[in-house]
């Protein structure tokens, strides 16, 4: 592994992938515009006992401050921060900017955010050079044009260069080339691992397994017994390196959603949950009818103090099912680590959509011949002929038996 410049043309071989994170993104934006806080401990998010952190510079994240933290706790955590209530219009052009560079090196640029990005570079490097050579060049212009820094994983697969551009920050460049991919990959904790939410985490703990290695080395047989088939088939391909994920451009946007303003606001993660699924229940029926499946789905939490935060995740198989919808939707919230802040608006989005016939579906072995794509497929059925809501499952129904809307 090397981040050190030099010559070479070994530096990146076998690296085509870029993962480019802007560092501390809002925040840095922030102190560009006001340089006299440079160096200092910047929150943006919400003022008062009810706002919330939506970003800090890494001064104050020395003292525990992180993105989705109550701003009164964060203050109690680094009381000298200044805090700033943010402008997402000024953020979204900066991305619009850096986007577009991105764009000027290659067309094959998959953004994940409004700050990060996979950047296929393999038919770049005669002009600009190896996949290092261009990490740094994006670096050096990140910096020149927009005042704010970045950090760029380069490897030869989405999952590595993702993981290096983490461990590159701030304002660094690993490189991972594929023979290094194991001794990289293999001390990390399993925690590390796509997929890998607090509750696997937890299983995969209970078995021993607390680094990379330790997993990889476990028979496949015994990770499905323990996260279900198809995790822990994942989970194994990861541990040795192997993601065949190719960068996807951003095409014309689709996506179908639907989101809630709550009448009072809730901190009851219960409520939201519950929410949560009907949005996806919803969002589901929407791509059914229409003919489409998801490949990314997004949430939008808006706290009391109107701070918005939104997270999304790539899934492995694009879907049309609710269930599948909601169980990203919800390990997205619940890695937010609230702590029973109090939120306005929830929000489910299916982004990146495809034809339902142009995708192949994944078949698990041993899978039952009709399982829940076909039970929503029969509730839709239901639905067309009794009305919204004849079929739903049952956790919307409120326990004292009147029906969530």
């Amino acid at each position: 592994m090397g981040s050190t410049p030099g010559s070479s043309s070994t530096r990146a071989a076998g690296c085509t992938v870029l993962h480019v994170d802007m560092d501390a993104f809002f925040a840095s934006v922030e102190v560009r515009r006001r340089p006299e806080l440079a160096g200092t401990p910047v929150i943006v998010g919400g003022a008062g006992n009810r706002g919330v952190v939506t970003s800090a510079t890494y001064e104050a994240r020395r003292y525990g401050v992180h993105a989705a933290m109550p701003t009164a706790r964060a203050l109690r955590l680094c009381p000298t921060a200044t805090v700033l209530p943010g402008d997402m219009a000024l953020y979204t052009e900066v991305s619009r900017s850096v986007m577009a560079l991105f764009r000027s090196i290659t067309p094959l640029v998959e953004p994940l955010s409004t700050d990060e990005a996979f950047l296929d570079v393999s038919g770049s490097g005669r002009r600009l050079g190896d996949a290092a050579e261009i990490g740094e060049y994006i670096r050096a212009r990140v910096y020149d044009e927009q005042g704010i820094t970045c950090s760029v994983g380069v490897a030869g697969t989405k999952f590595v260069a993702k993981l290096a551009s983490t461990h590159a920050k701030p304002d660094g460049l690993l490189v991972v080339r594929p023979p290094e991919v194991m001794g990289f990959l293999h001390p990390l904790p399993v925690g590390a691992l796509w997929g890998v939410g607090a509750k696997t985490e937890e299983v995969l703990l209970r078995l021993g397994l607390r680094t990379v290695g330790d997993l990889a080395h476990v028979p496949v047989r015994t990770l499905q017994r323990a996260v279900g088939h198809a995790a822990g088939t994942s989970l194994h391909e990861l541990a040795w390196g192997r993601d065949p994920r190719r960068v996807v451009p951003d095409e014309p946007e689709k996506s179908a959603g639907h989101e809630e303003t709550f009448g009072t606001d809730v901190d009851d993660p219960v409520v939201i949950h519950r929410e949560l699924l009907r949005l996806a229940e919803r969002t589901a029926g929407r791509l059914r009818s229409g003919g489409w499946l998801a490949r990314t789905v997004s949430i939008k939490v808006r706290f009391a103090d109107f701070a918005t935060i939104t997270r999304s995740r790539t899934l492995d198989v694009p879907t049309d099912v609710g269930q599948d919808l909601y169980d990203t939707a919800r390990a997205l919230f619940d890695a937010l680590g609230l702590d029973r802040a109090r939120i306005r608006l929830v929000g489910v989005r299916a982004e990146r959509l495809v034809e339902a016939g142009s995708a192949p579906r994944q078949l698990e072995l041993g899978a039952r011949e009709h399982g829940r794509r076909e039970a929503e497929l029969a509730a839709d059925r239901a639905a067309r002929r009794f009305g919204a809501g004849a079929v739903r499952p049952a956790t919307l129904l409120a326990r004292d038996g009147q029906r969530i809307r």
